[in-house]
């Protein structure tokens, strides 16, 4: 998985716009035939199991790890003293030729910023990280290439020329 490329889509605040752009570039790098997997990193305790099916009650009866099997996915439930690097939970995935990430501003991957006018043009993420700014602030020049919030597109193209190699 070492050569998987791995991005992550961050922002100094919460709310401008980064579940969006993660899901909108998703749908148009998976319709150019790359296979993605997505991160999201959540700061709170979640539910993913859904209260009363039978692997949620085993995880309540003490069950350290669930599986939920089917015929065409799988999902893995497992409880942790710490929040997981971003590199431990890339490594258990499969089969996909990048990993986009909503969060995990702290890790030391490259960073696409989101910057909306509203919440502040400051940008967060180290310099030798950063590799554009998506905003709609057009009056503050980045140092990156710098993409309008609606330009999924060119975004893709910029991460498809500079990430991942062509499919074979």
């Amino acid at each position: 998985m070492s050569n998987i490329p791995v991005i992550c889509i961050v922002s100094a605040v919460s709310n401008t716009g980064k579940t969006t752009l993660m899901e909108k570039l998703i749908y148009e790098i998976t319709q150019r035939g790359y296979k993605v997997g997505a991160v999201k990193s959540d700061c709170h305790t979640f539910q993913m199991d859904v209260p009363g099916k039978d692997s949620w009650r085993f995880a309540q009866a003490g069950a350290r790890s669930t599986v939920i099997v089917g015929m065409e996915q799988y999902a893995l439930v497992q409880k942790t003293s710490h929040k997981n690097n971003l590199d431990e939970v890339v490594s258990l995935m499969e089969d996909v030729d990048i990993v986009l990430v909503e969060g995990f501003k702290l890790a030391r991957k490259s960073k696409i910023e989101v910057v909306r006018r509203a919440k502040g043009t400051h940008v967060v993420s180290p310099v030798e990280e950063l590799i554009a700014v998506v905003t709609d602030v057009t009056d503050v020049s980045f140092s990156v290439p710098t993409f309008d919030l609606g330009d999924y597109e060119i975004i893709v193209d910029f991460i498809l020329n500079n990430f991942i190699k062509k499919p074979m």
